[in-house]
């Protein structure tokens, strides 16, 4: 990439395309033209064929190379690609920001050779966070202001012209489909869970004989499929599905445009692992319930009183809500403490955290926990969760972060260990402030049920029996967000000590506010 290491010019943290954020001639698409354009006149074994991947940030640069391509570019593989860093990759989810990633920020920017580290004055992230505070106040203490990109960041909160014309999924939208892509995603990526199903949204509607736009879901973290994938943590997948995915879908989907004389690849326009059961499905679309492509059945699973959880609306009669108190003097650790994530050598913690059991998370008097009844039939979900909550604060801000569960059997002979765990499938948080625009910030009305609606991670996951379906509601999801402070501040950046307040958050499930988690429900059988 221009800028780092021997690479010459100046580096820009994903530097846009040449235009008003980008005044200079060159970008990664002028640079991949460039490179490719090189590669075919000065190396005598090219073939004239050239394919461009890479994974994160890797991953967003054979998105660059679709933009006006080099002719010799036969095919592009983004995997687990940076699209949006503001509606669900690395800065920001919904508006919340994710502090965790300060560390990256330094040390990507601070040197061409990526040799000046993060330095912690805690072992436990938990602490060093909130010691500083505020996200914006760890980074003066930092010295993060001489970084190009931090700067951006403060300036840019909201979901501003800054952050939508760099959206990769926008850009692609409008240009044309020329190159045969495979987008590659993670379906427990926790750095860029967002990036590439939105790519597949945008410019799957141009490949009108279904023959250009391939997608791949495998059960995987972030980057994983290039490495063994036999299991995640403790859920194990009965075979290496990374193996599978690079040798019966990679390979012969690049050896079809990229070789002389290949043949044909028999490689489905969208090959998804559907965890739960462990089995590769072979779709000609997404979201698709089967091979012939029956189609999804939007459900609302219904929050209920007593804390339940099912598919029959609430009744009259019932509770109308339930409620916890906030506090952001106590936020709830996204990972089991302590969190050692930042400057560290313990890379499977930051790898493995959104397959955690959520049991230290269900226990807390601060997170909401509504669960099914036994399973006695499968459920199958095949595409986006989308969060429905009608909530109240007694603050004028709020997160409110919303996870669909797997809960297992109390028992589980095979794998004693797994009894009762519960393992996420698909989660986010949302920032309330932008309830009403995510452009511009505004005040929550107080004690006032409001609707919250906003789309979960994509899932390919069936439900077995003898499990159960649970929901958990919380409102801080820390450090890997920054704390809302609960009262409306104008950049959360700056919130002061004095900003952080307890707040009562109440869930409704009344038969004229339910809340509910709109299921993409399969209608058809497993398999």
């Amino acid at each position: 990439v221009r800028g780092k290491y021997a690479s010459e010019g100046d580096y820009v943290m994903t530097r846009p395309l040449h235009g008003p954020l980008n005044p200079t001639p060159v970008d990664h698409a002028t640079d991949t033209y460039d490179t490719i354009d090189w590669l075919v006149k000065n190396i005598p074994e090219s073939n004239g064929k050239v394919g461009i991947l890479g994974i994160s940030y890797d991953g967003f640069l054979p998105l660059m190379a679709l933009v006006n391509p080099h002719p010799a570019l036969k095919v592009s593989v983004p995997m687990n690609p940076m699209v949006d860093g503001w509606m669900g990759d690395d800065w920001f989810h919904n508006g919340a920001f994710r502090e965790q990633n300060l560390p990256y920020v330094l040390e990507q920017e601070a040197s061409r050779k990526n040799d000046i580290h993060w330095w912690s004055s805690h072992y436990d992230d938990y602490d060093m966070f909130m010691q500083a505070g505020s996200a914006g106040e760890l980074g003066r203490q930092r010295g993060l202001e001489q970084v190009g990109f931090w700067p951006k960041l403060l300036e840019h909160p909201s979901y501003d012209e800054f952050w939508r014309d760099q959206a990769m999924d926008r850009i692609l939208a409008a240009q044309p489909l020329k190159v045969p892509v495979m987008l590659v995603h993670s379906l427990w990526d926790q750095e860029d869970i967002y990036g590439a199903i939105a790519v597949y949204k945008a410019i799957k509607p141009k490949d009108t004989n279904n023959d250009k736009v391939f997608l791949v879901l495998g059960p995987w973290h972030h980057a994983q499929e290039l490495g063994d994938c036999s299991a995640l943590g403790p859920i194990k997948f009965s075979s290496d599905t990374g193996l599978y995915f690079r040798q019966k879908i990679l390979r012969p989907f690049l050896d079809q445009y990229l070789k002389d004389d290949a043949p044909k690849a028999d490689v489905a326009p969208v090959s998804a692992f559907e965890t739960g059961t462990n089995t590769w499905l072979r779709l000609s679309n997404w979201p698709a319930g089967c091979a012939n492509g029956c189609a999804v059945r939007p459900t609302p699973l219904y929050l209920k009183s007593g804390q339940k959880l099912d598919f029959d609306a609430p009744k009259s009669g019932d509770s109308q809500f339930e409620e916890y108190v906030s506090d952001p003097a106590k936020p709830v650790p996204f990972i089991a403490r302590p969190v050692h994530v930042t400057n560290s050598d313990e890379g499977d913690q930051w790898r493995r955290w959104l397959v955690q059991d959520q049991r230290e998370a269900s226990g807390r008097p601060d997170v909401l926990t509504f669960v099914s009844d036994v399973l006695q039939t499968p459920v199958k979900i095949s595409g986006q969760p989308v969060a429905n909550l009608i909530a109240s604060t007694s603050g004028t801000d709020s997160d409110w972060v919303v996870k669909l569960i797997d809960e297992y059997p109390d028992e589980v002979a095979a794998q004693p260990a797994m009894g009762g765990y519960q393992l996420m499938i698909s989660a986010d948080i949302f920032r309330g402030r932008y309830r009403e625009s995510l452009e511009k910030p505004s005040a929550i009305a107080a004690n006032k049920p409001l609707l919250y609606r906003f789309n979960l991670p994509t899932a390919n996951h069936v439900f077995l029996p003898g499990h159960r379906m649970m929901v958990q509601i919380q409102s801080t999801w820390f450090p890997l967000y920054d704390r809302n402070p609960q009262t409306f501040v104008q950049n959360i950046f700056w919130a002061k000590p004095g900003d952080y307040r307890k707040a009562v958050q109440r869930v409704y499930h009344a038969p004229d506010e339910a809340s509910f988690i709109e299921l993409p429900l399969s209608p058809q059988p497993t398999h």
